[in-house]
């Protein structure tokens, strides 16, 4: 766990420059706006440790697996989110010495992600080995105005001399990933140009065949006013740039503004896109600098009216959730239907892929609340535009009849995970999909969507579930053999409780969509039962057998369910009698001392009483999450926040605030010691769910909101908004009452600590603050 980032309500900020943390504060103070994203690097020349990427939505290589073995089924590629073209660079040389902070000594640095208005600022005084030195400011926006733009400031001062420095601004797309497989490079150079202050460099994607044009323009300032200068342009292989040579004198401000764009053929047409470039950069230069931070500021102004979560009393509670809305907010904005959340967001290349379970486990609920209903709406659309693929993806494995089984990882549909364990084993990503469908017909109580998308859906995954399962003649009951459960710790293992009751609540859930859909809208359900050739007496003649006769795990004598079969032969040691020295596990042991240990990577079985807690009494949870929390090293960043709400819901606050803390500062603290290779976006709406699920205990039945608030320890108070049935409410909680707005939406009503209460419209509501009643 790392500890150098400063605490602020509004900022990151780095004070002094860590340059063995480099990467992680890269990941840290990265940018986007949705459409493109930029991770903090630095414009000048940096020859210490780095990890350069600037990233486009929807762009991606398909790189061929590398393994030793090949087996029916498996992956031909691993998808790679793309390294673009930087477009950030700014070579800067003073007197023939190249501006290199890895090489000259640095004094009076900060780096500050601020986010409340969105911009990355950065200071520092350098001094060359030849004594002289210099002070720079940058300030840099991923315009969510100018989606597929940013600009930068980047200022110079002379402190020490005069002279000459030589300022230039280029794009480079000579680049590679970190994660390449075989050290290939992905792009392919088509055209490029440059002019006085200008360069444009379009590349296309090997196999794919994106095509991405990069483009720059600029002007310089020195003491406040536009300076002439003559530019000589420089070209090589994915390589355009404008070098200008400047009079500096001491103590006068140089500044050179950079504006650049990202137009992919995603959004334009090929032959369209060097003239639209140049008009792009030709209209945000008329804006100017100081315009588009305003605009950015506005624009977040807006956001943050919504999306805040307000802490009184804890400055790192509140750092926290705000730099995970932050960042969720800058990596998907809901406006392209077509675009999904990978894991790591603008922010870095490892996973791959675009979509993961976790948009549909840890995600919807955020965009469910913070959003309009569209939005979510979109997320479930897209997994029913890639049915097909799925159903492919489920054949390929040996499944028929339409059975359709999700990919673990993917970026348009069709299965790119390329580790066996999972590929074929994590099955239970197919319930997210199928519980994000009820989870947002539950909230937004919008049921046509189960007979406009929602069916196939559940339908392809319900077939999947019986034909997955086997009958065990031992037994006498259904039992669901090879799987890997969401603890990976765990591989191949036979009737994980959280799949197997996945499975089961699965086909449930089909039964109840098609009872709805053909006593609303009959000639629908006769249309999609033609499209999908449903039989629908066999079929859930079939699926009510597994849904009475399937098999789960447990001890009766410690009354618990058991992660899966034979996990009591374990030896059952907790977490903290493990050396401080050995963990992370994953990071000190070898793979087979994991998988022989008792240890939990995330919630497993607790991940099952999460979902469905309204199946579980609470001396059942309470047993469940005693017996294996002390297990769980949480070395999935998916884990905290479901502990947190949780152990929320059993009366532990001190727990659940520990959870949660640990969840909002997983990347600013480095917990886990991977920050640098991206930031944990997915698990940042977790986060978001551990305060308004477990501290606020809200919860939606039969189209009812419920709230359970209660405030940590060492808070004086916090409060959110949410919408949810048409109406905006604001929730604050401090530690002796609870203060409920309806700020737009006509008349409501809620339940608040177990008791209705009516809310008309522009109304505020203030009751007294109790101990959470379990909700």
């Amino acid at each position: 766990m790392k500890n150098y980032l400063k605490h602020d309500e509004w900022c990151i900020i780095e004070e002094g420059f860590h340059r063995e943390y480099n990467e992680i504060t890269e990941s840290v103070c990265s940018l986007g706006n949705g459409r493109m994203g930029q991770r903090g690097n630095f414009e000048e020349t940096f020859t210490g440790k780095t990890l350069q990427g600037n990233y486009v939505a929807g762009v991606y290589y398909p790189d061929k697996t590398r393994v030793g073995w090949w087996k029916n089924g498996y992956p031909e590629y691993f998808a790679k989110v793309l390294n673009a073209a930087n477009w950030i660079g700014i070579k800067v040389e003073i007197e023939d010495e190249i501006l290199d902070l890895n090489t000259c000594e640095v004094n009076d640095f900060t780096r500050v992600l601020n986010m409340k208005d969105g911009y990355l600022e950065r200071s520092f005084t350098a001094t060359l080995k030849s004594g002289k030195q210099v002070r720079v400011n940058s300030k840099r926006i991923n315009s969510i105005v100018d989606d597929e733009s940013g600009v930068i400031r980047y200022s110079i001062t002379p402190i020490n001399f005069d002279g000459k420095i030589v300022l230039t601004p280029f794009i480079d797309g000579d680049i590679k990933n970190k994660d390449a497989n075989y050290d290939e490079k992905f792009w392919e150079e088509i055209q490029k140009e440059t002019a006085f202050a200008e360069g444009y460099i379009e590349l296309k994607t090997k196999k794919t065949g994106f095509h991405v044009l990069t483009g720059q323009r600029f002007e310089i300032f020195q003491n406040g006013k536009s300076v002439d200068f003559q530019g000589f342009p420089i070209k090589a292989e994915k390589f355009v740039a404008s070098q200008v040579t400047l009079n500096v004198t001491a103590n006068e401000e140089t500044v050179l503004v950079k504006y650049a764009c990202n137009l992919s053929s995603e959004n334009h047409h090929v032959d369209d896109l060097l003239l639209k470039s140049k008009a792009y950069l030709k209209r945000i230069a008329a804006k100017g600098f100081d315009k588009m931070v305003a605009e950015q500021a506005e624009k977040w102004a807006s956001k943050w009216e919504m999306n805040d979560i307000m802490i009184e009393g804890d400055v790192a509670a509140q750092q926290g959730i705000r730099f995970n809305i932050f960042q969720m907010n800058q990596t998907y904005t809901g406006e392209d239907a077509r675009l999904n959340i990978g894991p790591k967001g603008f922010t870095g290349e490892k996973y791959g892929g675009s979509t993961y379970w976790d948009t549909e486990a840890y995600c919807i609920p955020f965009y469910l609340a913070t959003a309009d209903q569209q939005v979510s709406r979109n997320l479930l659309v897209y997994r029913w535009k890639q049915l097909g693929k799925a159903i492919e993806n489920a054949q390929k494995l040996g499944f028929k009849d339409g059975a359709a089984l999700y990919p673990m990882v993917t970026m348009n549909g069709e299965e790119c995970h390329n580790e066996w364990e999972i590929t074929f084993e994590e099955i239970h990503r197919n319930g997210a999909i199928a519980y994000a469908i009820y989870d947002y017909v539950n909230y937004t109580g919008d049921k046509k969507y189960l007979a406009e998308y929602g069916f196939e859906v559940l339908l392809g995954i319900a077939r999947f579930w019986a034909q997955r399962v086997n009958w065990s003649e031992a037994k006498k009951q259904y039992v669901m053999l090879g799987v890997t459960g969401p603890n990976e710790y765990e591989n191949n293992v036979n009737n994980n409780f959280y799949t197997n009751y996945f499975a089961v609540w699965c086909l449930k859930y089909v039964i109840e969509a098609t009872e709805y859909i053909k006593s609303t809208d009959e000639a629908r359900f006769n249309e999609l039962a033609t499209i999908t050739n449903f039989d629908e007496t066999n079929e859930f003649g079939k699926f009510q057998h597994i849904i009475e006769n399937m098999y789960f795990p447990a001890s009766e004598e410690l009354g618990v369910y058991l992660q899966q079969d034979g996990f009591l032969d374990k030896e059952l040691i907790q977490v903290k009698d493990l050396p401080a020295a050995e963990r992370p596990i994953n990071q000190k042991w070898s793979w087979d001392r994991i998988l022989r240990s008792c240890f939990i990577k995330q919630a497993d079985v607790l991940q099952g009483m999460y979902f469905f807690e309204d199946d579980f009494d609470l001396a059942t949870i309470k047993r469940n999450y005693d017996f294996y929390e002390p297990m769980t090293v949480h070395e999935s960043s998916l884990s905290p926040c479901v502990h947190s709400i949780l152990a929320a819901k059993l009366g532990d606050k001190a727990r659940s605030y520990e959870f949660y803390n640990r969840a909002a500062r997983l990347d600013l603290d480095d917990y886990n010691n991977d920050t640098e290779d991206g930031c944990h976006i997915t698990s940042m709406a977790g986060t978001w769910m551990s305060l308004v699920k477990g501290f606020g205990g809200m919860r939606v039945r039969d189209e009812k909101a419920y709230f359970s608030p209660f405030v940590p320890e060492n808070w004086a108070s916090f409060s959110f908004k949410v919408r949810f049935g048409g109406n905006l409410l604001n929730i604050k909680t401090t530690s002796d009452e609870v203060i409920i707005e309806n700020l737009a939406g006509g008349d409501t009503s809620i339940f608040l600590y177990g008791e209705e209460q009516v809310l008309a419209e522009k109304s505020t509501l203030t009751v007294e603050q109790k101990d959470a009643v379990a909700v």
